[in-house]
């Protein structure tokens, strides 16, 4: 498939996207832009919360993944998370959106505001921060890797311009409605993305002259379907992967401005909690055939002698899988369904983030929401310039990414949330099931040391531990030792938790 039709889809999709956003942000205010004036649909909000989810990470990792037999992550060892996420989605529908609803929060952290204090409100807004800004750097590089290494690299344009330009097309479109509009155009990105998914596998169907019993058959006849994982020393280990998928999903859902932003701009806590069974729902089937489409990319590969790019160990990268046979061996079809399918992926990578991290900053750190001294106007202003500001911090992070990245990306993004999601894992665990406060302005020190101690432990758990690898569990022991953290510094008098 050629650059020039590549870059056409590109800008298509873009217009398309922009026009949905012209009609959606008409009328839009600050409150439009927080929490979409609580007026958003909660079918809506379900559906388009599996695209801002997945986002690119999902669209090329995971397929890629399930060829790597000689790693403790292949094959389908992420079922065994994603069964972790049922119950993890569980404990945000029924403990936390009744609390932020009670609550009337617009920022998810002023809860540890009313229940500590400052230091603890300002210490999960900055974890959020940091914990978004690199996740979202980590799911917008995969994406625009691809389209550098198949499109702009041919054309001669540096990586830098490239991210610089998707970054542009992404403020454009979300400056103005926020939560408002993100709520349409992550509906319209899911549905092409997950068109693009469907797609994919139809392709490689009629390629090799199957049918869906002859897909069952040749996957389940294949070695890349081992689901779960025994050896306890192993990164996939069940327990490892369901409780790490468990706690995943509550700290980087459930305590995620970015996800919960959308949820609460649902009219009631009725609606929200239906859109995350919903979500919960589709999300598990979603999951089922980016794995399919995983093994049958890598039995295709086999069968057709298809050569994979390998890195300088010889080993499979295991991110370009995905791209380079749907834009080289599908036909040009399937090429322009990867491509839509592909910015379907990252635009949701980006916008949410942007908008979430300008609406922490400004209301958590700003006090924006609650000023009464500046107009709306002046406002709108402020909320502009720390829009921009964040997308040139995500610009500076993704170039960085660029030059250290040697793993894929879903590992480690999953590693890095294990070291900053802990922290509200503990702060909001501590919270919720004790009624002791605590001495607030120690807060910030306890959430720094129990990370530090995880990498610690991480780099040296072989010899520490007789062979044994931590995985997506680390979240949990990062969120236990901070809520130990939390109970050393806790006064001896216990008051009643402040609702």
């Amino acid at each position: 498939m050629s650059s020039t039709i590549i870059l056409i889809c590109v800008v298509a999709y873009s217009i398309l996207l922009f026009v949905v956003t012209w009609i959606t942000s008409k009328g839009a205010n600050n409150e439009s832009y927080y929490v979409g004036n609580r007026s958003s649909k909660w079918y809506l909000v379900a559906y388009g919360m599996i695209g801002a989810s997945l986002s690119g990470v999902t669209f090329i990792s995971v397929p890629g993944t399930v060829g790597k037999l000689e790693s403790a992550n292949g094959q389908f060892s992420y079922f065994q998370v994603i069964l972790g996420y049922l119950f993890g989605y569980m404990v945000i529908a029924y403990i936390l959106l009744p609390l932020y609803y009670r609550l009337n929060l617009t920022s998810i952290y002023s809860y540890l505001k009313q229940r500590f204090g400052n230091y603890s409100y300002r210490t999960g807004a900055f974890f959020f921060i940091l914990s978004r800004v690199v996740g979202s750097a980590f799911r917008v590089y995969v994406v625009v890797n691809v389209l550098q290494s198949f499109v702009f690299d041919e054309l001669g344009v540096p990586f830098y311009v490239t991210v610089a330009v998707f970054l542009a097309l992404i403020l454009l479109y979300t400056y103005q409605g926020g939560v408002k509009t993100i709520v349409y155009t992550d509906t319209l990105q899911t549905t092409f993305m997950l068109l693009s998914v469907v797609l994919s596998i139809v392709f490689i169907m009629k390629q090799m002259d199957l049918n869906i019993s002859g897909v069952y058959h040749k996957i389940s006849h294949s070695n890349y379907t081992q689901v779960f994982f025994g050896d306890w020393r192993l990164k996939s280990y069940f327990p490892k992967q369901f409780f790490g998928g468990m706690f995943i999903a509550i700290a980087m859902t459930g305590l995620d401005q970015e996800m919960m932003q959308k949820n609460i701009s649902c009219k009631n806590v009725g609606e929200a909690q239906k859109n995350v069974l919903t979500f919960t729902f589709i999300l598990l089937l979603v999951n089922i055939l980016f794995l399919v489409l995983g093994a049958l990319l890598y039995i295709y590969a086999n069968e057709q002698s298809i050569p994979l790019l390998m890195d300088k160990d010889m080993k499979i990268v295991s991110d370009n899988v995905f791209p380079s046979i749907a834009l080289h061996s599908l036909g040009t079809l399937s090429a322009v369904f990867f491509i839509i399918g592909l910015i379907s992926a990252a635009y949701p990578s980006a916008d949410g983030a942007l908008t979430a991290l300008t609406s922490v900053f400004c209301i958590d750190f700003l006090g924006l929401k609650d000023n009464t001294t500046k107009t709306e106007e002046e406002k709108k202003k402020i909320r502009y310039l720390v829009h921009f500001s964040f997308a040139a911090i995500l610009l500076l992070v993704i170039v960085v990414f660029k030059l250290i990245n040697n793993d894929s990306v879903i590992t480690n993004l999953f590693t890095w949330a294990g070291y900053t999601y802990g922290p509200l894992l503990g702060l909001y665990s501590f919270g919720l099931f004790t009624k002791k406060q605590v001495h607030d302005k120690w807060v910030p020190l306890i959430c720094i040391i129990a990370p530090i101690v995880c990498i610690l432990l991480n780099n040296n758990s072989t010899w520490l531990f007789n062979g044994y690898r931590f995985g997506f569990e680390m979240i949990i022991l990062n969120g236990l030792f901070t809520y130990i953290g939390l109970s050393i510094i806790a006064k001896k008098k216990e008051t009643l938790v402040s609702e």
